[in-house]
């Protein structure tokens, strides 16, 4: 096993987080709706979490986890969405946007899995697969929401979806 590579893996899956939680803080500058609020509040919690860990585990290897707090790629453009459904106070839209980035952040943590098994320990692999079950559980958590939302039709107010939040 190659030190630089599992340091690699490691930052990759670091980096994933730190988008996934600049975005989420991201869009909590941009509502004062507390149960939309407490969902962001979640998600960016659980990327707290796994950035912690992760870290952790890059210094007990002596590597130095990169410090990239740009939101880019698929995470930015669901962020903006999420802004932008934000500003119509669509949550349909919200949650359609969250469960996008949460299935991008699920499908990248896959591939730098598969991509470097062989460079990770057991129990590298180990965090890695619960972090990624807690990721699932917010992506789980906001499809239960889309899905109750899209229970609600359209014309509703959305003051009324409020309690499927």
């Amino acid at each position: 096993m190659k030190n630089e590579n599992t340091v690699e893996a490691l930052n990759k899956l670091l980096e994933i987080n730190n988008e996934r939680l600049a975005g989420y803080e991201s869009v909590l500058r941009e509502t004062d709706e507390a149960d939309i609020r407490s969902l962001f509040v979640q998600l960016a919690r659980t990327s707290q979490k796994c950035r912690e860990e992760l870290v952790s585990e890059l210094y007990s290897l002596e590597g130095k986890p990169v410090d990239d707090t740009k939101i880019k790629g698929n995470f930015f453009r669901a962020s903006m969405d999420i802004k932008a459904a934000l500003l119509l106070r669509n949550r349909k839209a919200i949650l359609r946007s969250c469960e996008f980035s949460e299935e991008n952040t699920l499908e990248r943590y896959e591939k730098v899995l598969m991509d470097h098994l062989g460079d990770l320990s057991l129990s590298q692999v180990a965090l890695i697969n619960e972090q990624s079950a807690l990721i699932r559980a917010d992506h789980n958590k906001v499809r239960y929401l889309l899905y109750a939302m899209s229970r609600i039709p359209d014309n509703i107010d959305s003051r009324l979806s409020r309690a499927a939040i």
